[in-house]
């Protein structure tokens, strides 16, 4: 018997061992690798201390831990902020040493659009950015995104809706984002 909820219980260890690594992975995109770490850390050093609180009816511990995560990142905002004007400012100079036309042409075409991303980014609200980025970088659906946050489901559709509108009216009409 190895689910999240009965191992919360009896032996956290294996959720840190489980879920650790994909958290780890969210807050280092969300804050960049100097704070991932030490935001991480933290994350299962919360939910260690509230572990005796976790509902085991909920059964899977990621939005539960996102949430966490999501919540320390929160603090963290304003440097997200700075590190996305960073990106968006950086665009196409980031592309040195490149031999191949086609390669540096796609380069070209990548770190444009990340420098319209990065800018569409830091201009969310994180409460729009946080949905968003639990859904695309941390891989939770709406739902999950929801329990993480603690808002209800419709609030995160909404939010995660707004988000994707910003996202292609910033890179224009030239390429598609998913639904």
């Amino acid at each position: 018997m190895d689910t999240d909820a009965f191992l919360i219980e009896r032996e956290f260890t294996a959720i840190f061992d489980r879920h650790y690594r994909n958290i780890y992975a969210y807050v280092a995109r969300r804050l960049g690798p100097d704070l991932a770490e030490d935001v991480a850390s933290e994350t299962f050093l919360i939910a260690f201390d509230r572990r005796h609180s976790y509902d085991p009816a909920r059964g899977d511990a990621r939005p539960w831990l996102y949430g966490i995560a999501s919540n320390l990142v929160a603090r963290h905002v304003r440097a997200e902020s700075r590190r996305y004007r960073a990106m968006a400012r950086a665009g196409a100079h980031e592309l040195g040493g490149l031999e191949h036309d086609d390669a540096v042409a796609g380069r070209l075409d990548a770190a444009a659009v990340r420098g319209k991303l990065a800018k569409a980014l830091a201009r969310l609200p994180e409460p729009v950015r946080a949905v968003l980025l639990l859904v695309a970088w941390a891989g939770l659906n709406q739902q999950e995104a929801a329990v993480a946050l603690g808002i209800p489901a419709g609030t995160a559709r909404s939010r995660l809706h707004r988000a994707r509108q910003e996202m292609r009216q910033a890179l224009g009409a030239d390429i598609e984002v998913d639904e």
